[in-house]
């Protein structure tokens, strides 16, 4: 199973998805549960940073990603977690070990970026 990355620090903001139960479960937010991910109600995990749906898996403590909204059966929009470190790595900077810019923490790198 290829499994989600949850980035500690990303972006959420309420999005518009392929349907009204995955725009329900991809904007879930829960006031018990600040984290998102520890929330039992918290079925489909979103990233906006890598544009990645999972099923989340409460008793791993892990997202599974999603090719297919599980309700409508759309298909989803393909993951942008490769070319997120590529395009850190043309800017010299690696992730793992260096402040990544307020941008690159949110959809704004690939939602404004030229086609």
């Amino acid at each position: 199973m290829r499994r989600c990355w949850v980035l500690k620090d990303e972006r959420r903001v309420p999005n518009l998805h392929c349907c009204p139960t995955m725009t329900a479960q991809a904007n879930h937010r829960c006031d018990e549960h600040p984290n998102g991910l520890d929330c039992p109600d918290l079925f489909v995990y979103y990233s906006p940073v890598f544009r990645e749906y999972g099923l989340v898996n409460h008793v791993e403590h892990e997202v599974g990603i999603i090719d297919f909204c599980p309700w409508c059966a759309a298909r989803l929009p393909e993951s942008l977690r490769d070319r997120w470190f590529e395009e850190l790595s043309a800017l010299g900077i690696d992730p793992w070990n260096a402040e990544v810019p307020e941008a690159f923490l949110s959809s704004s790198w690939w939602s404004s970026a030229p086609a």
